[in-house]
């Protein structure tokens, strides 16, 4: 969501403060904290939708906001009791169409990421290896079939996580847990900046006050009247 530039200001968020409670106020300033846009998801046509919703789940645990949904096979979907409602403190990009794929991969390489995709491949990198210094897509297939050949070509790169049991692959949902709780613990060990700006922050917690409001449209409009008094 893009907010209006009149609504992006330290006065609408104070407005939208006044009418929820201080405690999620007091939350929203320190989960906003902890999020981070150098490290995102990229899920493709995941099909089952308690795996879907376990990734929100701990994407919105590891404080990495940005999930970016490819949906030109399969719809994405989520099962509320698993997800606990994360998706609704994140950002959810959508690609569908048969150029998804390519057009989620050119929109996040213009914005500067590596993809790395989550694929045993002949020349892959170990997850402890992974070099945190470029932001880093995680692109994660389904189970069963795993990444597409577009994605697998699109990608700059191979991830696996080191396994040494009888089976020999993880539930997308934990690959997904394992591999954010790790990179996000390297990222704060780094001295990269991987915090949201304070711009970005601002906007954030205004999306989030919003929702709690659950009357977006009712409130910009009461607070852009009472600019003009």
């Amino acid at each position: 969501m893009t907010l209006p530039e009149e609504l992006r200001t330290a006065a609408y968020l104070q407005f939208l403060y006044a009418h929820i409670s201080p405690h999620k106020a007091s939350l929203f300033e320190e989960k906003v904290a902890h999020r981070t846009r150098h490290l995102c998801v990229v899920l493709e046509n995941i099909h089952q939708s308690h795996n879907a919703s376990a990734v929100l789940r701990s994407c919105d645990c590891f404080g990495v906001q940005d999930v970016h949904v490819i949906e030109s096979e399969q719809q994405f979907s989520t099962v509320n009791e698993i997800s606990l409602g994360s998706s609704r403190w994140l950002s959810l990009h959508r690609y569908d169409g048969t150029n998804a794929t390519a057009d989620a991969a050119a929109r996040l390489k213009a914005k500067g990421y590596a993809l790395w995709a989550t694929s045993p491949h002949q020349n892959d990198l170990c997850l402890e290896e992974l070099p945190v210094d470029q932001p880093i897509a995680l692109l994660m297939g389904t189970e069963k079939e795993g990444l597409s050949a577009e994605s697998l070509a699109l990608a700059d790169g191979y991830l696996r996580i080191p396994m040494v049991g009888f089976t020999e692959s993880l539930n997308i949902s934990v690959a997904a847990a394992v591999s954010m709780h790790h990179l996000v613990w390297k990222l704060k060990q780094s001295q990269k900046e991987w915090q949201l700006s304070a711009h970005e922050q601002l906007e954030l917690k205004i999306q989030w006050a919003e929702q709690v409001t659950r009357r977006a449209s009712f409130m910009r409009q009461r607070f852009l009247d009472s600019l003009r008094q």
